[in-house]
């Protein structure tokens, strides 16, 4: 009468996905093994569980029931195999890592190898983009995000603060000037992010309270802020770049921050993971790592510029002779 108890862990994920073909990439599984699922289910049951067409998918009445007994199945095997891991002690399976591509290849890249050296059992599937992902939906165990909170069915942790300073290069604020007032932004060109809300305006406040908005212009605009690096260090404008990416450029006095009297909303450094009833140790295990190298007192760019530098996350870019 049962089934196949797999059979419910795949209409679970149809339902979920609202498609066959999203669910079979999920679970790693062909489109017409999981159709053979749930007709096997359906047959087992006695019971027509979802509607289908070429066009569109729907869970029938009784199937909306059975949805919600599968859900509880699939939580109480993955409650199961968390709560053998944890007995044994061990950090292993396979973890889905989703972040921001300059911090991915710029800051978590260079601490991954001690990462692997502590949990060799894990292995990582990281994802690198800049666009705002669903972790249920697209199936991430974490997510690191730079950003203000707005998902409720996330569970955060703070990590390190992020500022976006005003930098260019020495040799460009020597031809142009060094501006005192953000009007002054405005007579130079600017190397733009384009997944700003406006790209072509600058906001700052000061220390004292006053706030301004100016519109710049220039000749980059990218969608990635390191791509913007080539042309910050050739003196082509000033840039907002968060500290992360240009804390090593301002310690070996490639760059030079101006209006440090002036700042852009700070922002933070979350790791990011769905509710759930108990935290799995991998996720519990990169999460702790992620504390101890990005922390509010260890992350890389929080430290002094004349601080000594050594151990992993240092970028590891030095000035060229």
């Amino acid at each position: 009468m049962l089934g196949d108890l797999n059979a419910y862990l795949v209409f679970a994920k149809v339902v979920e996905t609202s498609s066959f073909t999203a669910a079979a990439e999920a679970l790693k599984l062909s489109k017409s093994m999981v159709s053979r699922q749930i007709s096997g289910l359906e047959d087992a049951l006695g019971v027509r569980l979802l509607n289908r067409t070429t066009r569109s998918l729907s869970v029938t009445e009784v199937g909306a029931v059975v949805y919600q007994h599968a859900q509880r199945i699939v939580n109480a095997a993955e409650e199961v195999e968390q709560d053998v891991t944890c007995i044994e002690g061990a950090v292993r399976g396979q973890l889905r890592v989703n972040g921001p591509m300059s911090f991915g290849i710029v800051q978590l890249g260079p601490v991954l190898p001690e990462f692997f050296i502590r949990y060799p059992d894990l292995t990582l599937d990281l994802v690198l983009n800049d666009r705002r992902v669903d972790l249920i939906d697209e199936g991430f165990d974490v997510s690191l995000r730079i950003s203000s909170l707005d998902d409720s069915s996330l569970i955060a942790r703070q990590l390190a603060p992020v500022r976006v300073r005003v930098v260019a290069s020495p040799g460009f604020f020597k031809a142009h000037g060094m501006p005192t007032h953000p009007r002054d932004l405005t007579k130079m060109n600017a190397l733009l992010y384009s997944l700003q809300p406006r790209a072509e305006q600058v906001s700052l406040t000061s220390d004292k309270g006053e706030k301004v908005t100016v519109d710049v212009s220039g000749p980059v605009l990218s969608n990635n802020s390191d791509a913007l690096m080539p042309s910050l260090l050739a003196g082509l404008g000033f840039a907002l770049i968060p500290d992360f990416l240009c804390h090593d450029y301002l310690r070996n006095g490639q760059l030079v921050e101006a209006l440090t009297d002036w700042h852009a909303p700070t922002l933070k450094l979350h790791a990011m993971y769905p509710q759930g009833r108990h935290l799995s140790i991998k996720v519990r295990a990169f999460v702790d790592f992620m504390a101890e190298k990005f922390g509010a007192d260890t992350a890389p760019w929080v430290r002094p510029l004349d601080a000594p530098v050594s151990g992993p996350g240092v970028t590891g870019r030095t000035k060229k002779s």
